[in-house]
């Protein structure tokens, strides 16, 4: 009777002991998860700390409705303005009224708009999303690339959005690229894209964002397939220390 609860006593005190060694692969694998989740997050948020426009493309003797937008601050200090300088090419500049913005406009000798400062009526927080927006026109002889350059001013710090890719580089590689419109060919119906509402921009604003910087896109992919890849080198150690 006692040789029988003893080897009972010791095949439940093994039972016990193998425990912790399948704990172990547990904590790797949810290890694992985490280390994905947060490729997955932060690799795209980094891949979109620039300023953007939509639509970036336009027909020559166009006429349409840019929206600049960020989700960045300066160093995470939140942004109080952004001076956005015109390219030439322009025939009519006309930024749109917004309740969360106060609009400057500066003009050159020609009369025409040469600068617009939108400045914040309560700083944008850096993480949340911020834009601003302007009607244009474009003539016929508009150059095939319009840049903007972008300076936003923080409560602490600048960046200034200026750079411009040379023939043949990614705009993307550049750490503070300027917003860029390329135009096209006039085409006959140029005119039906100048009837857009801003109540139909405004609905199409996120998706022209995510179409014309595909990068976040990408590198959110790889950050998932790297959380995948942890999480089956996990659950192999898992199965093998079973």
């Amino acid at each position: 009777m006692r040789s029988s609860l003893f080897t009972s006593a010791n095949r439940s005190s093994a039972g016990r002991s193998s425990v912790p060694r399948r704990r172990l692969p547990r904590r790797a694998l949810a290890a694992g998860a985490v280390t994905g989740a947060l490729l997955a997050i932060a690799v795209p948020a980094m891949a979109s700390a620039h300023v953007t426009v939509s639509p970036d493309e336009l027909a020559a003797g166009d006429h349409g409705v840019l929206t600049f937008a960020f989700s960045h601050g300066c160093e995470e200090s939140p942004t109080t303005s952004l001076r956005i300088t015109m390219p030439d090419g322009l025939a009519s500049v006309a930024p749109t009224v917004d309740s969360d913005w106060s609009i400057d406009v500066e003009r050159g000798d020609d009369g025409l708009v040469s600068a617009v400062t939108y400045t914040a009526v309560t700083p944008v927080p850096n993480g949340l999303r911020g834009a601003v927006s302007m009607g244009i026109g474009l003539d016929e002889d508009t150059p095939e690339t319009l840049a903007f350059p972008v300076v936003q001013t923080c409560e602490t710090g600048s960046t200034e959005w200026t750079q411009l890719a040379e023939d043949g580089e990614d705009p993307h590689s550049l750490d503070a690229p300027a917003p860029v419109v390329h135009v096209g060919a006039a085409s006959g119906d140029h005119a039906e894209h100048g009837t857009a509402t801003g109540a139909e921009n405004a609905e199409t604003d996120s998706d022209d964002d995510a179409a014309a910087d595909p990068t976040p896109v990408v590198l959110g992919s790889a950050g998932l397939v790297a959380g995948l890849a942890a999480l089956v080198v996990s659950v192999m150690a898992y199965r093998r220390k079973a």
